[in-house]
């Protein structure tokens, strides 16, 4: 098992034979024996951009919606030519929901700085074609969301997540950006 560690991001990483090997708890199904698997576990507290303009991995811009300290925890499973993205939020607001997206760049000082939503096929902004995450926090202000998808980014492809004012709608439309985390993603090969 490989650690990477950026930014005060901690990711764990683990290419394994299915042949074998056993999943961790809670992991998704699925995989035939001989196919690849990748697993990476990121996970950030949320701060804000520094005084200099230094921009921690988890960045919120808005701290009435996504307090500094409020942590985020972000995994990926890839088996073959399919994956699971899966998402636990915690410390933020109790009772609202998020809209959460993956994102083409990494976090910057402005919220624009995370480019647009990955897309598998480039033009389509739908569930399908997109990791969309959305979720509502619940009394003691978490949330969390799993998307599994039939396809894989392209190497690259991926860099963050962010956070959004309300549940995704039409189109891709989430509202403001209230937050984001840079995330190591993998990429087919």
């Amino acid at each position: 098992m490989k650690a990477l560690v950026t930014s005060g991001v901690v990711a764990t990483a683990a290419m394994l034979a299915l042949g074998g090997a056993a999943a961790p708890a809670g992991a998704a199904g699925g995989g035939g024996a001989g196919e690849a698997e990748h697993w990476l576990r990121a996970k950030g507290e949320f701060g804000p951009v520094g005084g200099g303009g230094e921009v921690p991995a988890a960045v919120t811009y808005d701290e009435a919606l996504v307090p500094a300290g409020s942590h985020i925890r972000v995994g990926q499973r890839i088996t073959g030519d399919r994956m699971v993205i899966d998402l636990f939020v915690g410390g933020v607001v109790p009772g609202r929901t998020y809209g959460a997206h993956v994102h083409t760049e990494p976090c910057g000082a402005d919220p624009a700085s995370s480019g647009p939503h990955y897309q598998n096929v480039p033009g389509a902004a739908t569930e399908e074609n997109e990791v969309w995450l959305d979720f509502t926090a619940g009394g003691e202000g978490s949330g969390s969301a799993v998307a599994p998808k039939n396809w894989v980014f392209r190497e690259g492809g991926a860099a963050s997540v962010v956070l959004h004012e309300h549940a995704t709608g039409h189109g891709g439309a989430a509202g403001d950006r209230l937050a984001c985390f840079t995330v190591p993603f993998a990429g087919a090969e």
